[in-house]
């Protein structure tokens, strides 16, 4: 395959990815809701967590095994504390967006924390060489700009006739910021892996570990230690499968979101990720309700900025990487090479020639996620939080639709890798 017939193919693989990103990524903020039912968020993301540990230990094995997964972190074993420090980044992130939801509101928080699209396309422009063609930055920048003024409509649009708490918003707010920009800083050692070759699902091994330890390290200390916090968990035990169930969902995108960014960089592919404001928006209306008595301002409002983000992720779908920025690109793959001593694979796509075997406990370990999972739901109870299970059934079908669709081409083209 030439050059530039991969480098398309590529492009419109990660541009899939990325707008399925979104869509598992919007889902996986459903659970937050349960922050209204009274829990701690603080809880709330320790539960997600864990859900997010078991998962991101369980699918790479299932796709890849663990003999695969090992061998790719001994031969980059430089990458182990940027991945730990990636998820670190990622929980106290994710505990800033619980409690931006309880003081200002997911349709306010969603869109402010969504500001890490342009954290990350700055990023990717100042340290790895994307964007350098001309050409492309009225697009990618525009696209960008188009979907972060989008979801400021949305929020607009939502916060009218006091959705909205207003019991701490400049907390609130601060927090929703403060989170889009860790996650901003965090894709730094995302494009830093996939420029060394590290595979999406070797990196999100190695990135839970920091998730859990910070977010435990978060809970002991504004929680009142471990002791207390084992408590918290035992009592809130209910609703528990729906925090996991929100931890295995955002798994699901962010392995989409980490494709994506692999395959056309962090400008393009952190921004169509961040579409999940328009999936978070259609979760909140049509499953809890959350517009409900809107007048037709509002309505038009939320209308418009829909349109505009759809408009500004065409943009970005398709403003294709040049053969200059793709030069830049293989050059920061070459300045990582010889940093580390790294074999000249970093940029290959078409699978792994040597596949590691696999180990019985693989399938051990299989079962004893799904058996989590199944005692979860049996202790599972409803939680006071209204929902329409319709729109409910038929966001999960898009979703499944959209996984089906980028896992089979992820493994036709790449092989996963």
């Amino acid at each position: 395959m030439s050059t530039g017939k991969q480098a398309g193919s590529l492009h419109g693989l990660g541009v899939l990815c990325g707008i399925a990103a979104g869509v598992w990524l919007g889902a996986a903020e459903a659970p937050t809701k349960l922050v209204n039912a009274g829990l701690s968020p603080f809880l709330i993301s320790l539960g997600m967590v864990a859900g997010v540990f078991v998962a991101r230990w369980t699918v790479p094995m299932v796709l890849k095994g663990t003999g695969y997964v090992f061998q790719d972190i001994r031969e980059k074993p430089h990458l182990i504390v940027w991945a730990i420090l990636a998820g670190a980044l990622w929980a106290v992130a994710n505990t800033l967006t619980v409690f931006a939801i309880r003081e200002v509101g997911l349709s306010i928080a969603f869109p402010l924390w969504n500001t890490n699209s342009l954290v990350g396309l700055l990023w990717g422009w100042l340290l790895f060489g994307e964007l350098t063609g001309a050409k492309q930055w009225p697009q990618v920048l525009g696209g960008a700009v188009a979907i972060a003024g989008g979801a400021c409509l949305l929020a607009y649009a939502t916060s009218f006739q006091g959705t909205a708490p207003a019991r701490g918003p400049d907390v609130g707010i601060a927090a929703a910021l403060g989170a889009g920009l860790l996650w901003g800083t965090m894709y730094i050692p995302y494009r830093k892996a996939y420029i060394s070759g590290m595979n999406p699902l070797s990196f999100v091994t190695l990135f839970t570990i920091g998730e859990l330890g910070s977010v435990l390290a978060l809970a002991a200390a504004f929680e009142g230690g471990l002791h207390r916090v084992a408590g918290e968990l035992a009592a809130a035990r209910p609703a528990l499968f729906w925090l996991f169930l929100g931890g295995f969902c955002w798994v699901l995108g962010d392995l989409f979101q980490q494709y994506a960014a692999k395959y056309i960089g962090l400008g393009r592919g952190i921004p169509l990720s961040n579409t999940n404001q328009i999936w978070g928006l259609l979760w909140g209306t049509l499953v809890f309700g959350e517009t409900a008595g809107k007048g037709i301002v509002e309505r038009v409002l939320i209308v418009g900025g829909s349109i505009v983000m759809v408009m500004g992720a065409w943009a970005i779908s398709s403003a294709e990487a040049p053969e200059s920025e793709l030069a830049a690109w293989r050059k920061a793959s070459e300045r990582e090479r010889l940093r580390y001593g790294l074999k000249d694979d970093a940029l290959a796509v078409d699978g792994e020639s040597a596949r590691p075997r696999r180990h019985w406990w693989e399938l051990a370990v299989v079962a004893g996620a799904i058996g989590i999972f199944v005692w979860l739901a049996l202790l599972a109870r409803p939680q006071p939080v209204s929902i329409n299970g319709v729109w409910m059934a038929v966001l999960i079908a898009v979703a499944l639709a959209f996984l089906a669709r980028g896992g089979l081409l992820l493994w036709r083209r790449t092989r996963f890798s």
